[in-house]
């Protein structure tokens, strides 16, 4: 009885904080969205390709592209983003395929200043940090041999299928104005979205939940930086030392912290974003997705320097170790207390339901039986409604059948997120940490 009591207590504890995380997440990045003066739906019929359209600034622009295998997409990513004051630099990282050339040649045609580095074995395929090491040492070469200020460069660091939204950059740009901004990271919409199911879902994830609880975090300046639509102030990097990137393999995760204790601020902004190719078949995506996990997990071990920095106010620091904690607070343990309650409504819901009631028949006991089943839907599905709700007003021409859907999916989906939770868990006991390319498709 008293183990029971216990876990009830557990489960309690982890609904009200995942309800509370949910609810000031969202609730921040609507609010953020009032400041910026703008709606849900702004970026909502983006197009993209030409983010140098409307760019008023002179600020250089360093582009860092880590490439491996990548001759389907590489072309289209390049060839957006030449421009005026912009240094588009592409890590070949021991392609097997026509990645470097296809980069070279689409740089030449576009007239744009398009570097190609060639890395080889065994230096080549040590990770996306490793690549990214390796640009950054020829991008402060540039800097250096131009005379150009590393407070004023900016580097952007792009995946070869990303593509950033029309005028983009004149958005992004004025934000490196203020001198405490050390990097500004985009929302991220799913290209292929039209696939097939997964590829809705994890466009979803990203336009309803994740862009929006982003701008939510440009409050406290702890917004998390990803691997694609990532601008960095060059000084910011150079602040960490000479490899800023780390072997994690979340190592967008481990720089976001790194230039967090040193104090400088992390933005997002309503106005740009940037897109992608989503994973089209399962087993894909749940590699990627225990990748993530275990970075992520990993990265918790952060914490004592997060609360050790001087720089890092103390609201900040609460909000970047809340958000480390998530999968060992919430994810792990509500993988387990989910199937408890499950379990437990069904052994009870003859009772839970008034089946025995000594007068069933009067209409109040129907009703409720109703509420019941009301308030047992509303603590299941409310938060996925309600990313529904925001997934469409995000984009209208998603149709309201497709987001209720997928906020209802959520909650079976959820599965997976568990799975790959685990599976990072007992990779971490097990000390592994290579992990192998996801592959793109064509377009």
């Amino acid at each position: 009885m008293r183990l029971l009591k216990c876990v009830d207590a557990i489960g309690y504890t982890v609904i009200a904080a995942s309800a509370c995380y949910f609810a000031v997440a969202m609730g921040s990045g609507l609010r953020e969205l009032r400041r910026q003066h703008t709606a849900l739906s702004v970026q909502g019929d983006a197009r993209y390709g030409h983010p140098q359209l409307g760019r008023q600034d002179r600020r250089p622009l360093y582009v860092l592209v880590p490439c491996l295998n990548e001759a389907s997409v590489i072309g289209p990513t390049v060839r957006a983003l030449t421009g005026a004051d912009t240094t588009v630099v592409v890590v070949d990282d021991g392609s097997d395929d026509d990645t470097g050339q296809i980069a070279a040649e689409t740089g030449q045609a576009a007239d744009g200043a398009v570097t190609v580095l060639r890395r080889e074995l065994p230096d080549a395929r040590q990770g996306k940090g490793e690549a990214l090491n390796h640009a950054i040492r020829y991008a402060r070469h540039l800097v250096a041999g131009r005379g150009e200020d590393p407070r004023e460069v900016v580097v952007c660091v792009m995946d070869a299928d990303g593509r950033l939204s029309d005028r983009a950059l004149s958005h992004v740009m004025p934000l490196f104005d203020d001198p405490a901004t050390g990097a500004v990271q985009l929302g991220v919409r799913i290209r292929n979205r039209h696939a097939n199911f997964l590829t809705w879902f994890q466009d979803y994830l990203f336009w309803s939940m994740a862009a929006v609880t982003q701008l939510g975090r440009d409050a406290t300046a702890t917004v998390s930086l990803g691997g694609n639509g990532q601008f960095t102030r060059l000084s910011a990097l150079d602040s960490i030392g000479e490899r800023p990137w780390s072997a994690s393999l979340t190592e967008d995760l481990d720089l976001a912290i790194s230039l967090s204790v040193r104090g400088w601020r992390l933005r997002s902004t309503a106005h740009a974003s940037v897109d992608q190719q989503a994973i089209t078949k399962l087993s894909r995506l749940i590699r990627q997705r225990t990748r993530w996990y275990q970075g992520h997990m990993t990265a918790v071990s952060r914490c004592g320097e997060i609360w050790q920095a001087r720089q890092l106010p103390h609201l900040s620091a609460l909000e970047l170790t809340c958000y480390l904690l998530v999968p060992w607070v919430l994810d792990l343990p509500w993988s387990l207390l989910f199937q408890y309650c499950l379990v437990w409504f069904l052994l009870n819901s003859k009772y839970a339901l008034g089946r025995y009631h000594p007068f069933p028949s009067l209409p109040w006991v129907h009703l409720g039986r109703v509420l019941t089943l009301l308030s047992w839907y509303a603590v299941t599905f409310a938060p996925a409604l309600v990313t529904s709700v925001v997934y469409l007003r995000r984009d209208r021409r998603v149709g309201w059948r497709r987001a209720v859907l997928l906020g209802h999916s959520f909650v079976v989906m959820n599965y997976l997120s568990f799975l790959c939770a685990w599976k990072a868990l007992i990779r971490m006991a097990r000390g592994q940490t290579g992990w192998a390319k996801t592959s793109r498709e064509p377009g």
